[in-house]
């Protein structure tokens, strides 16, 4: 009976090889392209619009990641973060069905790579040690069309997946994206009869001219072309029926909006040719067209917001005030989820109006800038006056309602705002939802409230706020390709050690209130000290009394430091306590763990196999 056992089971571990190596040649063909996130953040998996943009190549595009591997020994988390940039390429390749060739490339000091990447316009960041690191990605397509990446800073981690999809679909679009604009405002190049020379425009105009193809609308539009991508307009006041039809119909066959409306636009050009402002020209709204998009706006009410307030001088030589009508949002203020407004810091304001949701809406409304919890709204009728001081503005404010909308993403389905109206293309609904940003302020476009202008031409403009970028990445996340619009940042791929992180602060803790006392202490002894120093004339006079004083005050200071030194070793020594049981249970523990059940594995089994023997 024994040999026969011996037998079976000098049969059974070759058999088991082989099944094994029978399952693992049948995974690797059927579950080939398989794959499970497990990371808390799915970092590992690509959001459905970068999928169907991958998808959607038709002609091959080469991503070349260039990485200074060497170079980066000293900086374990630009190395981690490389990781991750290659994980991500790779993902990308994989669904791409073979249309998205990565490349990744360790440019050795002096080597063509090197001189390579230099060329095509990656950033050359010098070392302390000598020699130059690298870490940048160039996109190239069929059509010798290239476009790099000049450097991957890892604190903008949470827009890597957006700017490999916009490289990829900069490199499958061949023209600049169209622009439509219509404005209001003096922002567009004009003859200056001040200076008797032509004005080169607002430098968000002049970026815009730089960057798209830009088109400009005159105030009786009727029609937008076919092959417009976007249409932005600033302060649309006055326009008639036939304009607003027009840009009705625009978003609703799926063409997309970014509008700057206002409720006292202080850049606006008087219509009064003597100076004067008449029939509430500062004010400006998209007519019917918010409300069948899904949002309220009232153009006589404006923000007030003493949270937000940025400081003025009434006169003078006199004091700052603030000024609850012109704000400075910082980074609280801006959505910190969308590709617009993500990871910025400032953005200037003035009189700006509010944004709400309609009731019953089939739009969705995500705000992007918004007021403080302090804010409240103040009529336009008490702006433009002589009283409208800035502290009459704050005596008149009532704070209420909480946080207001200045700005917008809205999407989704939505119905004509002119059901009356019908012939051929008119579209009752739209084909597709609507993609819209709008902005309750125009002021904020104007250069005194972000930008430095640099006099003459060819000056450099030195930017102070963000406004400028939020106009930027409106036009280019709306312009550019469908997908790209639902994309949304990433949380960073961080694994702090909380525990270590709260022994830290809970010590810190001990260690800063031990420091102030310490210093609370080391000021009262010294003014004794000062006093004791000193006879009646000023002159030093140190006696025995004042001698015995300074020596307990030189020894009190030896003690507070030994408790500030316990302090830090007893720091130290929780997380040396904790590494070690952390130690304990991965290479004791958990092996020992792993053993045990093997064991009582084996153990069942030889009992198994004893009782028919019995």
């Amino acid at each position: 009976m024994a040999i026969a056992s011996l037998r079976r089971s000098a049969w059974a571990l070759p058999l088991l090889a082989l099944a094994f190596l029978a399952l693992v040649g049948l995974s690797s063909v059927l579950l080939r392209g398989a794959r499970i996130d497990l990371t808390a953040n799915q970092e590992h998996t690509l959001s459905p619009a970068t999928i169907a943009l991958i998808e959607g190549i038709e002609e091959p595009v080469t991503l070349r990641l260039y990485f200074s591997e060497r170079s980066a020994g000293d900086f374990p988390q630009v190395r981690a973060y490389a990781q991750r940039v290659r994980e991500l390429l790779q993902e990308m390749a994989a669904r791409s069905k073979g249309r998205l060739v990565v490349e990744v490339i360790d440019p050795e000091p002096y080597s063509e790579q090197e001189d390579l990447a230099v060329a095509q316009g990656l950033t050359a960041v010098p070392l302390p040690t000598g020699g130059n690191f690298f870490f940048g990605i160039v996109g190239s397509n069929s059509t010798d069309g290239e476009l790099p990446i000049p450097f991957l800073q890892a604190e903008r981690e949470a827009f890597l997946e957006y700017n490999l999809a916009k490289l990829v679909s900069a490199l499958t679009v061949e023209e600049r994206p169209v622009v439509a604009l219509f404005s209001g405002l003096p922002m567009a190049p004009e003859f200056d009869p001040a200076t008797g020379s032509p004005s080169p425009g607002w430098v968000v105009d002049q970026q815009l001219r730089e960057l798209f193809e830009l088109r400009r609308l005159q105030p009786d539009f009727t029609a937008i072309d076919a092959d417009v991508d976007l249409l932005m307009l600033v302060h649309p006041a006055g326009l008639s029926d036939d304009s607003l039809y027009a840009i009705d119909q625009f978003a609703l066959r799926g063409g997309r909006v970014l509008a700057f409306v206002d409720p006292d636009a202080e850049n606006a050009a008087p219509d009064d040719p003597l100076g004067g402002n008449v029939g509430g020209a500062r004010a400006s709204d998209l007519g019917p067209l918010l409300a069948a998009w899904g949002v309220d706006f009232d153009p006589t009410q404006v923000v007030a917001d003493p949270g937000s307030a940025l400081s003025v001088q009434t006169s003078e030589g006199g004091a700052n005030e603030p000024l609850i009508t012109l704000l400075g949002l910082d980074a609280e203020a801006l959505s910190s989820t969308d590709i617009v407004t993500a990871q910025m810091e400032l953005i200037n304001l003035s009189t700006a109006g509010v944004l709400r949701p309609r009731e019953a809406a089939t739009t969705r409304f995500e705000p992007l800038l918004s007021s403080s919890d302090q804010s409240g709204e103040l009529p336009t009728s008490m702006l433009g006056t002589v009283s409208a001081t800035p502290s009459n503005l704050l005596r008149e404010f009532r704070a209420n309602g909480g946080a207001r909308t200045i700005a917008a993403r809205v999407s989704g389905p939505s119905a004509t705002a002119f059901p009356q109206r019908g012939g051929d293309g008119h579209l009752a609904a739209s084909a597709s939802d609507l993609q819209l940003i709008l902005v309750a302020d125009t002021d904020l476009l104007a250069d005194p409230f972000w930008v430095n202008v640099a006099p003459g031409p060819g000056g450099f403009s030195e930017p102070f706020a963000n406004n400028g970028d939020l106009v930027y990445n409106a036009v280019e996340n709306l312009s550019g390709q469908a997908g790209l619009i639902g994309l949304r940042t990433r949380a960073v791929a961080s694994r702090p050690f909380h525990r270590v992180q709260a022994l830290r602060r809970s010590a810190e803790q001990q260690f800063l209130q031990t420091e102030r006392s310490l210093q609370q202490r080391l000021s009262e002894l010294e003014q004794q000290l000062g006093e004791l120093q000193r006879g009646e004339d000023g002159a030093p006079a140190l006696g025995a009394e004042q001698q015995a004083e300074l020596e307990r005050f030189q020894q009190e200071k030896i003690d507070v430091r030994l408790q500030l030194r316990e302090v830090q070793r007893q720091l130290n020594a929780d997380i040396d306590a904790l590494s070690m049981t952390l130690r304990m249970v991965n290479i004791v523990l958990v092996p020992a763990f792993v053993a045990f059940l093997f064991l009582i594995g084996g153990l069942w089994r030889l009992q198994r196999r004893r009782r028919p023997a019995a």
